[in-house]
């Protein structure tokens, strides 16, 4: 044997030389033995009873998905005008008061003030809109050829947004008037203060079927809307949750995400909180983000609601 050359190694008499052909098929039937082993468990190893673990598969006559409906909170961006040169920068200098915020948000574009306007190129559009980290999804109140452009330019159509209207009350039922801001009585919700005069309460069935009364913390990620109804949250509001409404919320908890109420357009919808903390504010769209609020206020009983379409927020008690 040349020197130099690989020698082999004998042990009990047989050559360890590497057999390539050999290692793959001592590999192929040791993966067979353990896959049948896997799926023949010994029948003392499992009771019976044990349900079958769910499987994630479908069947042939399945769809492989789920479809369903959500909602969900949207930023609305409405142009007043679209050729003054610095529109971008002051959307940006508007998003550097809350980045964390605005910060990769969904928007929707309102187009109600630009039916007369020269055509918009929608593509270029929402391109500088993601260049600010601006999520553009669609475009409302637009007219026929803003619709088809917008469409082409892959942005939904989004629905008209207006208030909902309170339902009818039953016929020969007395109707107590409500002032334009006053609260509305709420069975569950506190009292009024001493020496303050409770609103009357609206005869409707809105009214009558009570609030939406949620008993656990809202966690991160969760969203809790009552429709039609107004919201009592006994627990916290953790940061990333929201809290909805079509009526006024209460947060017995600390207040540390989102609260929207008067989603469906209720200008009288008021949010009250034990400990103002909240990521943002808001009553029929009109909203207040976190860095926009009095730093006095912060960690307070306070309460929001609506003065001549501006949000303010004041502390109770």
């Amino acid at each position: 044997m040349e020197e130099g050359a690989e020698r082999p190694t004998r042990t009990g008499g047989q050559s360890s030389r590497p057999n390539p052909e050999g290692e793959v098929m001592d590999l192929v039937q040791r993966a067979e033995v353990a896959a049948k082993t896997k799926a023949e468990p010994a029948a003392d190893s499992a009771p019976e009873s044990s349900p079958a673990p769910a499987s994630s598969e479908t069947g042939p006559g399945q769809d492989p998905f789920r479809l369903r409906g959500g909602g969900f909170t949207l930023l609305v961006l409405q142009p007043l005008d679209l050729k003054r040169q610095d529109f971008f920068r002051r959307l940006m200098d508007r998003m550097g008061q809350a980045p964390n915020f605005y910060r990769n948000a969904p928007v929707v574009v309102d187009l109600e003030t630009q039916s007369d306007a020269r055509p918009i190129n929608f593509a270029e559009l929402a391109n500088r809109l993601r260049q600010h980290r601006l999520i553009p999804v669609g475009v409302m109140n637009a007219t026929p050829e803003q619709a088809q452009a917008a469409a082409n330019a892959g942005l939904a159509l989004m629905p008209t947004s207006r208030p909902a209207a309170l339902p009818e009350p039953p016929a020969g039922a007395a109707v107590a008037e409500r002032p334009a801001r006053g609260p509305r009585a709420v069975e569950g919700a506190p009292a009024a203060a001493p020496g303050r005069a409770a609103a009357p309460a609206p005869a409707s069935s809105l009214d009558r079927q009570g609030a939406l009364v949620v008993a656990e913390p809202v966690r991160a990620g969760t969203q809790v809307y009552a429709q039609g109804h107004d919201l009592i949250v006994l627990g916290p509001v953790s940061p990333g949750a929201e809290a909805l409404a079509d009526g006024h919320i209460h947060v017995y908890g600390r207040l540390r995400g989102r609260a929207l109420a008067g989603v469906s357009g209720d200008l009288g919808a008021r949010i009250f909180c034990r400990s103002l903390e909240a990521e943002l504010l808001s009553i029929a769209g009109r909203y207040r983000v976190r860095e926009d609020m009095d730093e006095k206020l912060i960690g307070k009983p306070v309460q929001a609601f609506l003065d001549s379409d501006f949000l303010v927020i004041e502390p109770l008690g």
